[in-house]
């Protein structure tokens, strides 16, 4: 009889059609780089946890890829069985699933030696996949035989702030999930058996293209699936913020092109984009873009900042997923025209915050309108390093004040058909102006490969060379969203 990891028994609460071809079609499973960096984070995190919960170093960690499942199982057993310390990575097999506990804390008492059970979870709080997550391992272990008292899930508490020196004490808070998990036994047997039934099938079931393809994961086997799903011409997906019951209700029920959608289930916005692109239409309010540029005289700064975050954070005084800006770039246009480029990057490895903040004020000078694309982020980071460094405070917060976002004019006044529904700035563009291409660009493209390219240079075992090229596309890549900002305050004014 198959059995089930824990895994794969999340990957049939998911779609069950993911379960049949992560067993029976492995080979068309894509992981794209987000779902790799989040491996990552949850391994790291879980190094983190064991030195939490283990600092005098008594427990024992079985490694899977070492010893192989059988010797992984019968090790766990015997450890139960004798062991008084902590267990990391113990594995069960009962009922026909397999699980793979992430801390196991001996607990004697007068009726003997039970255990505590612990999962350890990178996010910020417990999601609803972790309640079914942590009923699966209650299940198995506790059909496996071991005394298992209670089980809880350790996330990261995000309001807390890194001492240094390597103290991660409070870098996680737990939400005990017992009584839950405790009484959903029959539910995971069901869950079991489900997905008995569904590997057994010589053919994938025939779910089509849904919400489940993203959530609570994106699937590895979406573009597999977009092949033997229908083209559809104006996608609903492209019809922006949909978020009315109807219009969801509707997108559920089948419609799958915004021709679909009854216009009387849109709003304003929606209509606009639909509007414009079923007809290849340019919506284009010339006159009140420009009208609200007026109001912002030269010289104008334009400014865009790229950012890191650590689940475990590496510098003293910053807090878990804490968006720490290292980079950023600023075009500068004066009344009589001219364009100058300034810039700050940080690949020491040192904490790059204060750094940063310095280089900002000065750069920024004490007026003039500052624009951005999206000035909540800016805003936000800018908040934070107010209240990080109180003496530069009131020249960054300013700075803030200042703040144009070229978004919401965006938002408001134009819409091009080739924007999908989207007004990123990588959408924008293209359509006002396509010989400045982010596509050209080497290496670093976006905000996500910037996050990460900065967390390769700045690792010790980065080579210098490899250092020097990543410097390269950072700086080219950050300084093409400000002279697109450039371009697209341009189109807007008629200049």
């Amino acid at each position: 009889m198959r059995n089930f990891s824990k895994s794969k028994l999340l990957a049939y609460r998911q779609c069950p059609k993911r379960l049949w071809l992560e067993i029976h079609r492995g080979d068309l499973l894509e992981q794209g780089a987000v779902t790799q960096a989040a491996m990552a984070q949850g391994h790291e995190v879980g190094a983190i946890a064991r030195k939490i919960y283990d600092p005098e170093e008594r427990g024992y960690f079985l490694d899977l890829e070492i010893l192989g499942f059988r010797d992984l199982l019968s090790q766990s057993k015997v450890l139960i069985d004798g062991a008084n310390a902590p267990l990391f990575e113990a594995g069960f097999a009962a009922n026909g699933a397999l699980a793979l506990a992430d801390i196991l804390l001996p607990l004697n008492d007068s009726e003997g030696r039970t255990w505590r059970m612990v999962e350890v979870k990178s996010s910020t709080s417990v999601k609803d996949y972790h309640r079914d997550d942590v009923a699966i391992q209650a299940y198995v272990v506790r059909a496996a035989g071991v005394p298992l008292q209670s089980i809880a899930v350790a996330h990261i508490d995000n309001s807390w702030s890194y001492p240094g020196n390597g103290d991660h004490r409070g870098l996680l808070v737990e939400s005990d999930l017992t009584s839950e998990a405790f009484a959903r036994s029959t539910e995971v047997e069901s869950w079991i058996a489900g997905a008995r039934d569904v590997a057994a099938k010589i053919s994938e079931p025939p779910i089509r293209l849904g919400e489940q393809c993203n959530k609570p994961h994106a699937c590895g086997f979406m573009s597999y699936c977009s092949q033997s799903t229908p083209t559809v011409v104006y996608p609903v997906s492209w019809l922006p913020n949909i978020k009315s019951k109807a219009l969801k209700a509707c997108v559920k029920d089948g419609a799958t092109d915004m021709r679909d959608v009854p216009e009387n289930l849109l709003n304003a916005q929606q209509l606009r984009v639909k509007h414009c692109t079923v007809n290849r239409e340019i919506y284009f309010d010339a006159q009140g873009a420009a009208n609200e540029l007026a109001a912002y005289p030269l010289t104008g700064y334009f400014l865009d900042f790229e950012t890191t975050m650590f689940a475990v954070p590496i510098w003293t005084g910053t807090r878990p997923y804490q968006q720490i800006p290292f980079q950023f770039s600023l075009h500068v246009l004066s009344e009589a025209g001219n364009l100058q480029h300034q810039e700050f990057l940080d690949l020491s490895g040192d904490d790059p915050s204060r750094c940063f903040a310095v280089a900002l004020v000065n750069a920024c000078g004490e007026q003039g309108p500052v624009f951005v694309y999206s000035a909540k982020f800016e805003k936000g980071r800018i908040k934070e390093l107010a209240e990080r460094f109180p003496d530069l405070s009131i020249r960054l917060l300013a700075i803030s004040h200042r703040m144009v976002d070229l978004l919401d004019i965006a938002t408001d006044r134009y819409y091009h058909p080739s924007q999908q529904g989207s007004w990123s700035i990588k959408k924008v563009l293209p359509a006002i102006a396509p010989d400045l291409d982010y596509g050209q660009l080497e290496g670093v493209q976006n905000g996500e490969m910037a996050m990460t390219a900065f967390k390769e240079a700045i690792n010790p075992a980065c080579l210098p060379e490899r250092k020097a090229e990543i410097e390269v596309q950072l700086r080219r890549y950050c300084g093409l969203d400000t002279l697109a900002m450039v371009r697209i305050w341009e189109f807007f004014r008629g200049t």
